[in-house]
């Protein structure tokens, strides 16, 4: 998948596409080479980006402190950086969700 990228470490970076005032917290497919992640939280006071932290923690079953925003922070793409994960792990789960879009 190229929205993930593998790091040292066991990290990963993941490009993601981020749609802000979602119905539903989900997992919407593939923005080209990102994966559209929809929040329900505003982009506003930094309310989306915790957001998509604590969702992206919860979809990896990693803690949030694993989590970190690298860049994008004000706008939709982002590149989100992930600890405590290896490309193995990551591409199964991704896999799992993404057959049920």
């Amino acid at each position: 998948m190229k929205c993930f990228s593998s790091l040292q470490n066991k990290s990963l970076a993941l490009n993601i596409y981020v749609q802000p005032r979602a119905s539903k917290n989900r997992i919407a497919g593939m923005h080209g080479d990102s994966l559209k992640v929809c929040v329900t939280s505003p982009p506003v006071d930094n309310m989306a980006n915790k957001a998509v932290i604590q969702f992206i923690a919860d979809l990896f079953s990693v803690p949030k402190s694993a989590v970190s925003i690298k860049s994008g922070k004000q706008g939709r793409n982002k590149k989100v950086l992930i600890s405590n994960l290896t490309m193995g792990k990551a591409r199964e789960t991704l896999s799992g969700v993404l057959a049920k879009t």
